[in-house]
């Protein structure tokens, strides 16, 4: 699944072609793409149909389909830069009147969501599932394509509200957290959040309400730089420790972003479709049985909460932690 890294520079290589740009026309070719895109009623207002967004079609007297609510809404939109928070991406909708965005352009790519730039006659990609054609005053007309092999990933015209520390976010997204390359990004709260909990580290770390944008391979760098096993209590950990286990999820992201994020197959790649190549630089994830690259001891896999954690078992030893666990 993209993490942190991977979204940023999907993010960085849309925004020269995409700040400014207006959408002149939309074709939804898979309705499962915008499950988190909320249609409207005839009374102007989000039309919710009660199952969890996998509905293709609403009820007559709710208003145009979810494909064509997305069309028409999105048809003729002037873009804004892109931002991003943790995992979830969006464009703002200018506002022509010169005032504060109201609404975005939310993304969000799931296990292989992909947003590719494409000239006008590029042959299809492969499971586009929707596609825009935007022009932009310096860089002329592209397409903007939303592809997605397992259809996890999501596109929707969400609505903007106040993020707490200042600015705007998505609805769909307010309940981040901020991730550790947020200049608002609280230390100093993060590090008392997790010395507080008796979770594994290795769960804290994938909680989005705590810190956004850390994923498994993220988190397995981040813990095998800091010398931390991934069962290690929240509460084990000490203060130091943990400013070493911040400075690590900072030091891993900066890395993986200098290298275009971490590509193992054609699901993750960049906005012209090339991938990423920090897997060639990763010391724990992935690396079941090889020789830990700090000290020479066996990286091991252990399965924490249905996910797989890769570890050395020489140097990052065991702290206090549930015991609820499967070995491999």
């Amino acid at each position: 699944m993209p993490e942190l890294p991977e979204v940023e520079v999907v993010r960085a290589g849309l925004a020269p072609a995409v700040t400014g740009a207006r959408i002149v026309a939309a074709e939804v070719r898979d309705p499962r793409a915008l499950k988190r895109h909320l249609p409207l009623g005839l009374d102007g207002l989000p039309f919710d149909d009660g199952l969890g967004g996998h509905s293709v079609t609403l009820p007559v007297e709710a208003g145009l389909s979810r494909s064509a609510d997305f069309e028409r809404r999105v048809t003729g939109l002037r873009l804004a830069a892109p931002q991003r928070r943790g995992k979830f991406m969006w464009i703002p909708v200018a506002n022509p009147n010169g005032g504060a965005p109201g609404s975005a352009l939310l993304a969000h790519l799931g296990m292989s969501g992909q947003l590719l730039l494409r000239s006008l006659e590029a042959p299809d990609d492969r499971h586009v599932r929707v596609r825009l054609w935007i022009e932009h005053p310096e860089h002329g007309d592209l397409r903007l394509d939303f592809a997605d092999q397992r259809l996890f990933g999501s596109l929707a015209l969400d609505a903007l509200v106040e993020a707490a520390g200042g600015g705007a976010i998505p609805s769909q997204a307010r309940h981040i957290a901020r991730d550790p390359l947020d200049p608002l990004f609280d230390d100093i709260g993060f590090i008392a959040a997790l010395r507080s909990r008796s979770a594994g580290v290795k769960k804290l770390l994938l909680d989005q309400g705590l810190v956004s944008g850390v994923g498994n391979i993220y988190a397995d760098e981040a813990l095998w730089r800091a010398r931390l096993h991934p069962e290690t209590a929240g509460t084990s950990v000490g203060p130091r420790k943990a400013r070493e286990l911040l400075a690590a999820l900072r030091d891993v992201f900066a890395k993986a972003l200098a290298e275009g994020g971490t590509s193992f197959d054609a699901q993750y790649v960049n906005v012209n479709g090339q991938a990423g190549y920090f897997a060639h630089s990763l010391n724990a994830y992935g690396r079941t049985g090889q020789p830990c690259p700090r000290c020479g001891g066996p990286i091991r896999r252990i399965v924490i909460g249905g996910r797989s954690s890769h570890f050395c078992s020489r140097c990052q030893k065991r702290g206090s932690a549930p015991r609820s666990r499967t070995s491999v």
